[in-house]
């Protein structure tokens, strides 16, 4: 399971309440966070890179990329290399579409995420007689990535984040909004405080899930060594996240 950070830990959740036997290896290239800010030429070439030589070190039989902005840009790139099955995480628009009754749907997500074609295509398939208001909030991922450290979440930085996508015309008939990211589901209660109790707040963690459980059904599962989790980034920093991934099931934490 692949993310550039620590919001596919929300995907990880996901997938440990319905496929608890799988042995898991999590991957966060904190060395290349965010990569909302960065090109798609960037992300594509730093994606595909990383994942072909983790797979050829860890010989893993399914690869999840837990990252909207990776998947949207690097997807099928990456399943044209690779000839294993790549799950992808990307905007979950068709759920949306389906819940909202006032027929206006906001969506939160990091700028390289909210301007790719992988989306345009999913709002003209599944969204086509709704109004999706896309927003980038790439402010929300620090906050994210430290609410999971244990450190205070500041509400102001939520409120500026989403701000732009509440003063959009017609935003106050938002009834669902699409968390975008992964790691925007860690802030899930203090967007709910922004956004409004009677707000649906979507994300696409458990249909991941879902999808790694068919593609794996009839296969047998066997640990050899205990579940582990990668990074590229700073050894230290990542260590401060034990207690959160043993939660998990993540009982080893190493460089990449």
């Amino acid at each position: 399971m692949f993310d550039s950070g620590v919001g596919g830990l929300t995907v990880l959740a996901a997938l440990r309440r319905i496929l608890p036997d799988a042995p898991v290896i999590y991957a966060a290239d904190l060395a290349g966070l965010p990569y909302g800010k960065k090109t798609e030429a960037e992300v594509a070439a730093r994606v595909c890179g990383l994942l072909g030589r983790m797979a050829e070190r860890y010989h893993p039989r399914l690869i999840c990329i837990a990252c909207n902005t990776a998947s949207t840009i690097a997807l099928g790139m990456v399943r044209d290399v690779l000839e294993i099955p790549i799950v992808g995480t990307v905007p979950a628009i068709k759920p949306a579409a389906a819940m909202t009754r006032s027929g206006v749907i906001g969506l939160l997500g990091t700028e390289a995420t909210i301007r790719q074609s992988y989306v345009d295509n999913l709002e003209r398939e599944f969204a086509s007689d709704k109004l999706l208001l896309r927003h980038a909030a790439p402010g929300l991922v620090d906050p994210a990535e430290a609410k999971l450290r244990g450190n205070p979440v500041d509400a102001t930085q939520i409120e500026r984040a989403v701000a732009g996508l509440l003063e959009r015309p017609r935003a106050n008939e938002i009834d669902t909004v699409v968390l975008a990211c992964t790691h925007f589901p860690l802030l899930r209660d203090e967007l709910q405080s922004v956004l409004g109790r009677d707000v649906a707040l979507v994300d696409g963690a458990e249909g991941i899930a879902r999808r790694i459980v068919a593609l794996t059904e009839g296969q047998p599962f066997a640990r050899s060594e205990p579940d582990s989790a990668i990074t590229t980034g700073a050894f230290g920093q990542f260590e401060r996240l034990a207690r959160e991934l043993a939660k998990l099931g993540i009982d080893e934490i190493r460089e990449f």
